[in-house]
């Protein structure tokens, strides 16, 4: 499966220099995809010196000719959606129209950041110095390293590779060793565009060889992640010994409102494929939801029915609506947190054990609890599954209180015919994004992130690609 690509270094896919691979298994039959290169210490510093190469050409290229780098590549994604989908269900077993979404995703933040290339407006600004005047311009930051997540493997890479290209730096690309494959078929599309040799460079395998050196290296300028709260909290640490520029997108513990003027039928037919796609593994996805007590039963029965409608199994099935968990060990936690909340006193409607009908895999019923309190770990910490928490309310004021009751602040959500209620909510919800009646955050012309504990910095928008620049001023004075 990986035999194709390999490392991708100063523009050329090859194995590790010491020939290492690791095993990539299938979380739907645990059985092996294939053997993924194991980027060691030599493979890491030849990255780098490409990265320093191509930072040089890239960065010399006008603007305009990004722009139609960029769409090239995306020209070369389209033609590729069907490889890149496959790719990604076998790698995270999610559904594969998910998988075509995150596709498309994908080959839109191309597609915007290529026209944003175009717009990397400077300013001028009057001197009080007689005859002169202040020039304020923009030049790409450096060497950037893209750290990112299994859950979405090609969109969570074309939110960092994007805006980096556009705004004219290198890139050291670095996926999770979970799906090394999205990653080689995204660089693979960079080669469409004629980029300079070592401007886009792929590491894959553990990071006990690449980490460190990426690191460590005053030539990476900027590190951008996205994974959880606590390698974010290590990797700030870490960059602050050569003050690299961070940004971060890592965890959240999202509440969903439902207010009593909520269109429920809205709410429920949005709210259920939203919490279980992707298996729950979505760091966005609603996991308290707080329901006003008038509307409480309303909204437990319905989510119940159509939380017990939904299909469980392989991806690539496109009669599937949720695939399994990434690995053992999320199953376990996942297993963890439910008994944790039974022993607790909440109770079980839907779900609530391993799939019984799969032979292997990491399969976990689509579980539905209630009589579930604020402070048992179902509620308090991101659960990352498919476990939906349900409380109630009396007051708005109390809902928004309990809401906000955590370090976490990447999205939160609410349901209300209400303009006033829903411009109040907006305003008093400790969160970087929120959303009235919808879902739809991940949107490549929308800054995406959080605040507090779940991150800094933003992706897409203009804001994703200011993040990639550094600020020049000259004052010229004639």
């Amino acid at each position: 499966m990986y035999q194709r690509f390999g490392l991708f270094i100063g523009g050329q896919w090859r194995p590790a220099q010491d020939a290492t691979t690791a095993q990539v298994l299938s979380p739907v039959s645990e059985v092996s995809l294939g053997a993924a290169p194991v980027a060691g210490l030599a493979d890491t510093e030849e990255a780098l010196h490409a990265a320093s190469e191509g930072l040089e050409a890239w960065r010399a290229t006008p603007a305009f000719a990004r722009a139609e780098a960029l769409h090239a590549i995306a020209d070369e994604m389209l033609r590729r959606v069907h490889e890149a989908a496959q790719m990604i269900s076998a790698e995270t077993g999610k559904p594969i129209a998910q998988s075509q979404r995150e596709w498309a995703l994908t080959i839109d933040q191309f597609r915007w950041y290529a026209e944003e290339a175009r717009r990397i407006y400077g300013r001028l600004v009057e001197s009080r110095v007689p005859g002169g005047r202040f020039e304020v311009s923009h030049e790409p930051v450096g060497i950037v390293a893209a750290f990112t997540a299994w859950n979405f493997p090609a969109a969570l890479i074309a939110r960092k590779l994007a805006p980096a290209l556009a705004a004219g730096c290198a890139v050291i690309v670095r996926p999770s060793s979970q799906t090394p494959g999205t990653a080689m078929v995204i660089v693979d599309c960079c080669r469409a565009g004629n980029l300079p040799r070592g401007v886009v460079n792929l590491l894959t395998g553990p990071t006990h060889a690449t980490y460190a050196p990426i690191m460590a290296a005053k030539a990476v300028r900027k590190v951008s992640l996205t994974g959880s709260t606590r390698v974010g909290q290590q990797m700030i640490r870490d960059a602050a010994d050569t003050l690299k520029k961070v940004s971060m997108e890592l965890g959240g513990n999202a509440p969903l409102i439902v207010y009593e003027d909520a269109d429920l039928d809205l709410a429920l037919n949005v709210a259920v494929p939203t919490k279980f796609a992707n298996a729950g593994q979505v760091c966005v996805t609603p996991d308290r939801f707080y329901v006003h007590e008038s509307r409480l039963d309303a909204f437990v029965e319905g989510f119940v029915a159509r939380t017990r409608a939904l299909k469980l199994g392989d991806g690539l099935d496109p009669s599937v609506a949720m695939g399994p968990l990434i690995s053992a060990s999320r199953l376990a936690e996942i297993e963890a947190i439910v008994a944790d909340a039974q022993r607790a006193g909440a109770k079980i409607l839907a779900g609530g054990n391993r799939a019984a009908t799969f032979n292997a895999g990491h399969f976990y019923e689509p579980t539905v609890l209630t009589q579930v309190d604020d402070a048992m770990k179902v509620m308090a910490q991101e659960n990352f599954g498919p476990i939906a928490a349900i409380a109630s309310f009396a007051r708005d004021d109390e809902a928004i209180q309990r809401a906000n009751a955590t370090d976490m602040g990447l999205s939160a959500y609410a349901f209300t015919s209400s303009p006033q209620r829903a411009r109040r909510t907006v305003a008093e919800l400790k969160a970087g994004m929120v959303g009235i009646n919808s879902f739809a955050l991940a949107a490549s012309e929308a800054p995406f992130g959080g605040t507090n504990f779940s991150g800094m910095g933003r992706e897409g928008g203009v804001e994703g690609l200011r993040d990639y620049l550094d600020v020049k001023l000259a004052q010229v004075v004639f």
